[in-house]
């Protein structure tokens, strides 16, 4: 059984990311490069989150049916702190 890792943000949008998605070369290359490249900011969403980045974009559209860059930003980084709140707990015994 494949590890996941399961949050849901401030705003009430519930995610599931698998281990494999996580650990995907392409989503490393994305990170680094939507600091100097924003317009990679779609493609690393899709890495990321894979179907669910369209969920996302739903849940946060707007009255207009605009999907407004704060609250995806502030979604994509409540992601990510889960993320990494996750990666730094000690591992179980085995």
């Amino acid at each position: 059984m494949s590890k996941s890792i399961k949050g849901t943000t401030t705003s009430g949008f519930s995610f599931e990311i698998s281990e494999k998605r996580l650990s995907n070369y392409e989503l490393v290359e994305a990170i680094a490069e939507v600091d100097t490249n924003p317009l990679v900011l779609p493609k690393l969403l899709k890495l990321l989150l894979g179907d669910q980045a369209d969920a996302l974009k739903e849940h946060v559209r707007d009255e207009n049916g605009l999907v407004p860059m704060d609250k995806m930003g502030e979604a994509i980084k409540e992601i990510f702190e889960a993320q990494n709140k996750v990666k730094k707990l000690p591992s179980s015994p085995k």
